[in-house]
């Protein structure tokens, strides 16, 4: 699942708009509204920001390339 569609269902279950996690994140309303259209390139803080706010935790995978 992408990270577009895990932010808009979460923010769908959570009954919140995309102004309500802006605030909530501190992060600008256009920013939010990119990354559920798949557009833009959000820096790791951005995410890990809006991704508390709904509750949602990132895992990371460090994948060794020979």
């Amino acid at each position: 699942m992408e990270l577009k569609d895990v932010m808009k269902q979460r923010r769908e279950v959570l009954s919140l708009t995309q102004q309500d996690i802006a605030e909530m994140s501190e992060v600008s309303l256009a920013t939010i509204k990119d990354i559920e259209r798949g557009k833009g390139n959000p820096a790791l803080n951005t995410v890990n920001k809006i991704l508390d706010v709904l509750g949602v935790e990132i895992e990371f995978r460090i994948r060794r390339t020979v």
